[in-house]
């Protein structure tokens, strides 16, 4: 087989300091390409904090993942049902993931977003990751230069005192002005993407402003895709999380597709399982097309079907203890951060709090940002800065608190002595 380049010609690799004659342009593209969140978890890699075995490496507060909970899996994955293996489980299966895992997953998304019909499993995708799915969405809905609506922060100029809670509030109005925006520059706008409970900013959406986002979505025949991955990382009793699934009469139900994972809710971001719900056949045929590339093992898929399914240890065990633990490292955390004199924003669920160092910058620059960013960096701890979510305004930095305590005490130690030691 051979594979035509078109128009991404390779190059002799002489006048381009970094360029591979062995590569496309879009391969040499690919390469060079590494953003700030790439370039410190590469490097934190190479370097991991251990308790006992690389005691001086590498503290990770920047990427969104959930270190609370490792001993109730282990616990479970580890139980007799999970090392069942069948011969099917070791063959090719049908690329929307096999159909006793979307089964599960349908009764599960049916329970937990308090769907007012059962969801089907006919509707249902799974694929390695909730990022393999949004990159085989884009490749069916969109043709080339075809984009989703991409929103930068707004209204970042606030006194933030963990009592804000919605400085950046996603309104009507700024959907329309990214549309606008994006229109302008020539984009030819497919989707817009929605995350609720949203990253990094922790919001959660009522069902009203859903709605008045779908309907938006639906006035400009655009694609909802809903990222729904934090639903049940909520750990605030007095808020209330309302899925896309569980409204009754959608605006636009083929264009709106509801996205979710195990990542995030169930602390098991290594297992790479992305599920995704949707009315419309024809993207599910689509996807279905491209799962070849995007499959999950025969015996993952199984484990997780085996874990979706037992609802009384989601329910009676997992969910009410991690929700406990996230309360509880949210607390520590934001303590910390008000007894450093560090206003930061309120957030009721996720994984992270959004943190407001601005006055710690010699000055108002994404430069200086970035500058403090590897400060922290060489001191051995990965924050997130806000400049990799596209922030308006330098000095925002997302800190995930979803680690052990005598972590974030060793996180919270460099931040101190960053910020008040060696700057001066």
């Amino acid at each position: 087989m051979y594979y035509a380049s078109g128009d991404d010609q390779e190059t002799d690799g002489g006048d381009t300091p970094g360029r591979s004659v062995y590569l496309s342009n879009r391969g040499n593209c690919i390469r060079q390409h590494q953003g700030i969140l790439q370039e410190g978890y590469a490097l934190y890699g190479m370097d991991r904090y251990h308790d006992t075995d690389n005691p001086d490496g590498i503290i990770n507060m920047g990427t969104s993942e959930n270190k609370l909970c490792y001993d109730l899996l282990h616990k479970r994955l580890t139980k007799p049902d999970m090392l069942h293996i069948d011969p099917c489980l070791l063959q090719y299966s049908d690329w929307r993931g096999h159909t006793f895992l979307r089964e599960e997953v349908a009764k599960f998304l049916t329970h937990y977003c308090s769907s007012p019909n059962p969801l089907k499993a006919d509707n249902v995708v799974v694929m390695n990751g909730c990022g393999s799915l949004f990159s085989c969405i884009a490749a069916v809905i969109c043709d080339p230069k075809g984009t989703a609506i991409y929103l930068h922060f707004y209204s970042m100029n606030t006194n933030a005192d963990g009592k804000d809670s919605r400085p950046f509030q996603l309104t009507v109005g700024k959907l329309e002005e990214g549309l606008k925006r994006a229109q302008q520059e020539g984009l030819i706008i497919r989707a817009v993407i929605l995350m609720n409970p949203h990253n990094p900013l922790a919001e959660i959406y009522t069902p009203e402003e859903m709605i008045t986002f779908l309907e938006f979505a639906k006035r400009n025949e655009l694609h909802a895709i809903v990222d729904e991955v934090y639903m049940l990382t909520v750990f605030d009793e007095s808020v209330t999380f309302h899925s896309v699934l569980s409204v009754d009469s959608l605006p636009d139900p083929q264009r709106t597709h509801v996205m979710w994972g195990m990542s995030k809710d169930f602390a098991m971001a290594g297992i790479r399982i992305g599920t995704l719900y949707t009315e419309n056949r024809d993207l599910v045929e689509a996807l279905a097309q491209l799962g070849s590339f995007h499959g999950i093992s025969g015996t993952t898929q199984h484990q997780v079907a085996q874990l979706l399914q037992d609802r009384e240890w989601i329910s009676k065990e997992f969910l009410p203890e991690n929700r406990s633990r996230l309360k509880a490292a949210h607390k520590y955390l934001t303590e910390q951060l008000q007894s450093m004199g560090i206003p930061y924003l309120y957030s009721p669920a996720t994984l992270f709090v959004w943190a407001d160092l601005r006055k710690y910058l010699r000055e108002s620059s994404f430069e200086e940002e970035l500058s403090l960013w590897r400060n922290f960096l060489r001191h051995k701890l990965v924050l997130s800065c806000g400049q990799a979510f596209s922030c308006s305004v330098p000095g925002w930095f997302r800190i995930v608190f979803a680690d052990q305590q005598h972590h974030l005490q060793l996180g919270e130690f460099v931040v101190y002595n960053v910020i008040y030691v060696l700057i001066p």
